[in-house]
């Protein structure tokens, strides 16, 4: 039993809240959702760096690295019951520290009210900050997969295979990232060949056109047989072919970019499975999901695993983050006219449909407004509560941001005015240069901060319910003006620099060929089998003369008497093998002492199991009924009777002596075996059209059957050939 606490204390040597003021939050004139929207992602991503740099020493309670545990009272959501976080209040009340650690890129968490504002991806400034930064991040849920640059490059590819005549999409392949080739060769290639199209491609090329043709090569042999294999494989041959692996990794974010490749043939395979039956098709759908864009990316983490997460406060109910940093709080806490009302008692709901409001939402606006209002003050308490150690809350310096979505928290990060000029020093944070928590050059009309305006620092707060003391540490912008790299670039030039020693090329070339040689060996060795298996009815086929038959030889003369009796019907009947596997399935599964309404059952359903005909029924249910009188099958009801083994359709295997043939295994199947008082029984079923043409053949498989029932049981066995 873990009884729930409603506050943690704070560390001595840090503090448990930052606010993170945005640099620039003014457009020409006032703040706008434009200006918070576009500060916001590089201050938070520079801000995520510091976190996890060596600079930083600060530390979460010690645990599995990104452990997301469960916040209590989340059952609540849309009650008046409060929102509390677990602890075990014994280490708290008894002053035990617990292990701490660094903090890890899995632990810190980025909350964001939505993930779409009016179409557009409001993560992907966030992502191309981290990325640019390198930090790994994961985004839960994010919605424009089909926006992402790798998978328009697929699409554009597999629609250039579908459709040669497309020379848009022919064009966009060779220039893009999966043969990248370049404009100037592909301008002087349409001026010699007139058309870009894979059926069209003149003689005669220079050499540096060649690459060209050689990827409308691929595009034409892959157009030719893509209706000839699975869209996956298409998918992966054009990959690999263009060792696109290597190209997508290379970019930032590449884990990422190259998770989205992979989907998209996790996405073919989809289709296939739920009865897709083309190229075309899928083709389609892709066209069509991404007119829609609302797909989520790839998720290319576990649980647990390294990575800044970034998902909604919904997807974050009942989970709890080491450090929880709130984004995009341009986006409104809730909104003034009501999309809708509802009335459960009139069976009412009224909506705005095309700008006109019903007269029911009109005279119920401001009711809904508050609800959504207590709502949005709910989700904002559900975003805050998911920090443990760290939470960090974006805000403007020149004064609280009213109309975002994390203005209920506004009161415990600013403090009274008079305070706001005389902050003390903040624990274990880098040195702050200035005196002002919005860059000076971005206010409007060179305005100058003034009262309103909290300086970089540390602020003592009380709450005013527990009494509770807590910290709030104000940052410095100019610590998160810091320029990042491109984040469309590549991470890893140097991989890729013409400018590296010979040394280091030998170096690594010699690597490589090592890596090489040794994956040729262990492909070398992976192609021997360890064992090589045969079955029963492929032994006496065998006329390669060695060991193998030479000990089958052995088994066949040891095992030599093997009798042949007839339980067959003397009368006309089908014949083909339908009838024969009909006659075997019917003595597989009938029991041994069925009467001839239960033979007439099975055999009417293994007809309809093997497409049989009426005719073929009636004789092979006479023929089983028959069978069934046989002495050999009456010793066998005997032999089960009393209490003796009787195996039916028994698996056999026997391995040969490796001695003398290596690690050989002989499988088989026999129909019956029963054990007597002497010895064993083993009986084969073959039909009057199987004895006649292999009966030496037979006797041989049976004789292995004979020996693999005598070393197993380490009893005599004797062998029967049944004609039926």
């Amino acid at each position: 039993y873990v009884p729930l606490a409603t506050s943690r204390a704070e560390h001595p040597s840090q503090p448990a809240v930052v606010a993170l003021p945005v640099p620039r939050p003014y457009g020409k004139r006032d703040i706008t959702q434009g200006a918070l929207a576009e500060s916001q992602p590089g201050a938070i991503a520079e801000f995520v760096r510091w976190l996890l740099s060596p600079e930083c020493s600060w530390t979460v309670e010690a645990g599995r690295a990104g452990e997301a545990g469960m916040a209590g009272g989340d059952k609540h959501a849309g009650g008046d019951k409060p929102f509390l976080s677990t602890e075990a209040p014994s280490a708290k009340a008894e002053g035990l520290s617990k292990d701490r650690r660094k903090i890890a890129a899995s632990d810190v968490c980025l909350l964001f009210r939505r993930f779409l504002h009016f179409g557009d991806d409001v993560t992907r400034d966030y992502v191309e900050a981290l990325e640019a930064r390198g930090v790994p991040h994961l985004l839960v849920g994010g919605k424009t997969f089909h926006e992402r640059e790798e998978v328009d490059a697929i699409r554009a590819a597999l629609t250039a295979i579908e459709w040669p005549e497309d020379e848009l999409s022919v064009y966009a392949t060779l220039h893009g990232p999966l043969f990248a080739i370049g404009e100037e060769e592909l301008l002087e290639y349409h001026a010699r060949a007139k058309v870009f199209h894979p059926y069209r491609v003149p003689d005669n090329l220079p050499d540096h056109l060649k690459p060209a043709a050689q990827a409308l090569g691929t595009l034409r042999e892959l157009h030719a047989a893509r209706n000839h294999r699975p869209v996956a494989d298409t998918l992966g041959r054009i990959v690999a072919v263009t060792r696109a692996h290597a190209g997508f990794i290379l970019w930032r974010g590449g884990e990422q970019v190259l998770a989205n490749v992979l989907h998209i043939a996790d996405l073919a395979r989809r289709y296939e499975m739920e009865g897709g039956l083309s190229f075309r098709g899928f083709v389609d759908t892709l066209h069509d999901a991404s007119g829609r864009a609302d797909s989520p990316e790839a998720p290319i983490l576990e649980e647990g695993s390294e990575g800044v997460r970034l998902m909604t406060v919904h997807k974050a109910k009942g989970l709890e983050f080491p450090v929880v940093i709130l984004a995009d709080i341009g986006c409104k806490l809730s909104q003034d006219d009501a999309s809708r009302y509802l009335d459960s008692t009139r069976g009412l709901c009224a909506i705005r449909i095309g700008g006109w409001s019903p007269v029911d939402l009109l005279e119920h606006n401001d009711e809904e407004a508050k609800r959504d209002e207590a709502e949005g003050v709910r989700l904002a308490y559900v975003a805050a509560t998911r920090a443990r150690d760290l939470l960090v809350v974006p805000a403007v310096g020149d004064g609280p941001h009213d109309k975002g979505w994390v203005r209920p928290l506004n009161r415990a990060l600013y403090p009274p005015k008079e305070q706001r000029q005389s902050p003390s020093s903040a624990r274990g944070v880098p040195l702050f240069k200035g005196k002002d928590t919005v860059i000076p050059e971005a206010r409007p009309d060179g305005q100058q901060p003034d009262a309103s305006t909290v300086r970089p620092g540390a602020y003592e707060f009380t709450d005013p319910e527990s009494q509770d003391n807590y910290t709030v540490v104000w940052w410095d912008p100019l610590l998160l003006e810091t320029r990042a790299e491109d984040p469309r670039g590549l991470r890893r030039e140097e991989l890729i620099s013409k400018d590296a020693r010979p040394e280091d090329v030998a170096a690594d070339r010699s690597r490589y060929d090592t890596w090489r040689r040794r994956r040729a060996e262990w492909q070398a060795a992976g192609a021997v089998p360890s064992m090589t298996v045969i079955t029963a009815t492929q032994v006496p086929q065998m006329n390669t003369p060695g060991p193998q038959m030479t000990q089958m030889t052995q088994i066949s003369n040891t095992n030599a008497q093997i009798t042949v009796e007839d339980g067959s019907l003397q009368s006309p009947r089908p014949s083909g093998k339908r009838f024969g596997s009909l006659v075997h399935a019917l003595l597989a599964s009938v029991p041994l002492d069925a009467t001839r309404e239960q033979v007439n059952e099975l055999a009417t359903l293994h007809t309809r199991l093997l497409a049989a005909t009426d005719e073929e029924c009636g004789a092979a249910s006479t023929i089983v009924h028959h069978v069934l009188k046989h002495p050999r099958l009456a010793a066998a009801r005997e032999a089960e009777a009393g209490g003796r083994r009787v195996w039916r359709e028994a698996p056999v295997t026997m391995r040969l002596d490796a001695a003398t043939a290596g690690l050989t295994l002989v499988d088989g199947q026999i129909d019956l075996a029963y054990e007597t008082g002497e010895a064993w029984v083993v009986v084969d079923f073959k039909t009057d059209v199987e004895m006649a043409s292999a009966e030496d053949a037979y006797r041989r498989q049976v004789a292995i059957y004979v020996d693999a029932v005598a070393r197993a049981t380490g009893r005599p066995a004797m062998g029967v050939l049944l004609r039926v």
